[in-house]
């Protein structure tokens, strides 16, 4: 078979699920997405069930992070939103919020560093009263061929961002989280099968799921559960943020369901995690991730 025709075959194989698209910072914007990813659940149907609960997402302002504090609001929660320098999609976030009637604060900063964490979670108790949930949701991703192309730099701060500020906030938020508290941090299908382009995020989302694990065994005699979501390729700005246009036109076409997920179809995991639905559940894994069988 001629090289041209293989090229066709391989196109045809691989449909696109997405128009090509790019963007040339991290974090990515979703305000400059096409389409934008889903986050508003129109179907789901609350029951408050975290009514007169307070909850800090990091990563709040797009993606999984907006449609879990949105699905929040909706169940009755106050939200704190975590967010790194993505100002115009928090505000939105933060007017999702506010119309499903319940209150949101915006917490701009680096969750890398443990004394944004504090303050994060002094500010969500001085302005909403209380600290109930804590998601641990932020990520970045940065491609590389081979391990030789991972900079110092590079491995620093995307373990930093990650892992160390899932153990800054978890560890700020402890002082305050009473003996029903939750804590639930967003690892990924990487941790489990691996990826050869992604070896220092991948070794991060591994991190979490051990994390989560430990931690929920230290917290399980307070009550307070220590969960986690794992999601498969999901349509958020991490992904035209990371990948190029060629990437990001067939991403999620490679799963099951030959389609990316979106963050309303991930959320409901974080309601159910954050809940009296889930209370004989700790140091556990969903995986919401298009039909991906992994071994858990």
């Amino acid at each position: 078979m001629c090289a041209q025709a293989t090229h066709q075959s391989n196109q045809e194989q691989t449909p696109q699920t997405r128009p090509p698209q790019h963007q040339d910072r991290q974090p990515g914007r979703e305000s400059d997405m096409h389409p934008r990813p889903r986050y508003q659940a129109p179907t789901y149907k609350p029951a408050g069930k975290l009514a007169g609960k307070v909850a800090l997402v990091t990563g709040g302002d797009s993606g999984i992070g907006r449609a879990v504090s949105v699905l929040y609001a909706r169940e009755g929660a106050d939200v704190a939103v975590a967010y790194f320098d993505e100002h115009e999609d928090a505000q939105e976030t933060k007017r999702a919020i506010e119309s499903e009637g319940r209150r949101c604060i915006l917490l701009a900063g680096d969750v890398g560093h443990p004394r944004f964490c504090a303050e994060s979670v002094a500010r969500t108790i001085e302005k909403l009263g209380r600290l109930d949930i804590v998601v641990n949701n932020a990520a970045e991703q940065h491609p590389r061929d081979n391990l030789e192309e991972i900079s110092d730099e590079q491995l620093e701060k995307t373990f930093r961002t990650n892992v160390f500020a899932y153990f800054y906030m978890a560890r700020e938020a402890l002082k305050f989280l009473p003996d029903d508290g939750a804590i639930i941090n967003t690892t990924s299908v990487t941790a489990y099968r691996g990826s050869p382009h992604l070896i220092d995020y991948a070794s991060t989302k591994g991190a979490i799921v051990t994390f989560t694990r430990s931690l929920a065994i230290s917290l399980a005699e307070r009550g307070i559960r220590v969960n986690a979501v794992a999601p498969g390729p999901i349509w958020t700005p991490l992904i035209p943020s990371t990948f190029d246009e060629e990437q990001t036109a067939t991403f999620g076409a490679d799963v099951p369901m030959k389609r990316p997920g979106e963050p309303d179809e991930v959320a409901p995991a974080f309601v159910f995690l954050a809940c009296g639905d889930s209370s004989y559940m700790t140091g556990q894994v969903l995986h919401p991730n298009g039909g991906e069988v992994v071994n858990a």
